[in-house]
């Protein structure tokens, strides 16, 4: 059984765009209060996390009204519009960055960004975009996407019939791509960096949580729930660890040499088992502590989930900001005011984007339901 939208979902993908954003800009002093800095997971697990249940939500309802056919056309639908902007995306960003970096004498934006492949290889690198194989850095998660997104014809029957198997084939996916060194192939011979053969797991835990009907208020505190008090200490520990990556002496003063040598390297690339625990964790614990959604209706709130429902257009205006704020922090200097502005300013702009496509549609909805009267 599918679950009604849950604004806490919009309101977390929401604010994992304002932390993709503020996490794409070198050196912004907001940066230093993101999800990153505080645990082995970041934005990225939260983006493709509630990516996944909300694609779930979406064409699960679709496939049990219309039926596999209409819902596979919709998901094709959504995967073209996806690669399209992909492409224009990464037109402009390059544009973008290439003419910034004609302006900035003490940087090497072009390289910054990964782009010295285009200007290097330039037929090969444009069949490899078309391909999806050459992604420049802040790209890299919508070529994922589209990938997760492709897979829905699959996955998306076996979660609705089997979702324990689905998840335990997943597990095993992710499990044995790293060992047996699974990815796919991307420009001048390298890999994805977001592996999507283990980063599907993710995804697909995320439309499992939207399969799960809502669950009751345990009556026992939290402190007298097992799951609940190891989940929180995980958070905790991984939360010191993190932090004490900062201070590299302290760090490896009181870390020991075996535990280093078992968690690190902690890969982003093949989504490490630590990473994803410590997302899981997080993602428990965040849940027991808002199990209501009144707060949801402040007005704070509101904005961020207005974004999320606008994920993807607020996403590109992120990728397309972060140069952009990045090119004006280097020409200001070490301005900690311009830095700070920039940052706030991108994330208002978004907030102003989602504001705006919501009132284009609630008006394109006036006008359809004025059109049916006018029928009657």
């Amino acid at each position: 059984m599918l679950n009604g939208r849950d604004p806490r979902i919009d309101f977390f993908r929401g604010l994992a765009l304002i932390f993709i954003f503020w996490d794409h800009v070198p050196h912004t002093p907001l940066a230093n209060v993101t999800v990153q800095n505080f645990g082995f997971s970041d934005a990225a697990e939260i983006f493709v996390f509630l990516a996944g249940y909300a694609a779930v939500l979406a064409y699960g309802k679709i496939l049990q009204r219309d039926g596999y056919f209409i819902a596979c056309l919709k998901i094709l639908r959504r995967v073209w519009t996806l690669y399209v902007v992909h492409i224009f995306l990464l037109a402009l960003l390059m544009g973008m960055v290439i003419f910034a970096n004609s302006h900035i004498e003490t940087r090497d934006l072009v390289q910054e960004m990964g782009l010295e492949y285009f200007l290097t290889h330039t037929q090969q690198a444009l069949l490899d975009e078309l391909l999806l194989r050459f992604k420049p850095n802040l790209t890299d998660p919508l070529p994922l996407y589209i990938v997760l997104i492709l897979s829905l014809p699959i996955t998306l029957p076996l979660l609705l019939r089997a979702p324990k198997v689905t998840v335990a084939a997943s597990l095993a996916v992710y499990l044995l791509a790293p060992w047996q060194g699974w990815n796919l192939p991307a420009s001048n011979g390298g890999v994805w960096y977001f592996n999507p053969i283990t980063w599907q797991c993710l995804f697909i835990l995320g439309g499992v949580a939207a399969l799960r009907s809502p669950s009751r208020a345990e009556p026992r505190p939290l402190l007298r729930q097992p799951l609940f008090v190891a989940a929180a200490l995980y958070v905790l520990v991984t939360c010191v660890i993190t932090l004490s990556w900062r201070w590299p002496e302290v760090h490896d003063a009181w870390m020991p040499r075996v535990i280093g040598e078992w968690l690190y390297p902690i890969s982003k690339t093949d989504l490490s088992p630590v990473r994803l625990l410590h997302f899981l964790a997080l993602a428990y614990v965040t849940a027991k502590l808002l199990p209501d959604v009144g707060w949801t209706k402040q007005w704070l709130a509101l904005q961020l989930a207005r974004m999320g429902r606008y994920s993807l257009e607020v996403f590109c205006l992120g990728v397309v900001l972060a140069p952009l704020a990045d090119m004006l922090n280097a020409m200001a200097g070490d301005s900690l005011a311009i830095k700070l502005s920039t940052a706030l300013a991108g994330a208002v702009l978004m907030g102003v984007l989602a504001a705006w496509l919501d009132l284009n549609k609630r008006l394109d909805q006036r006008y359809a339901s004025r059109a049916v009267i006018a029928t009657k």
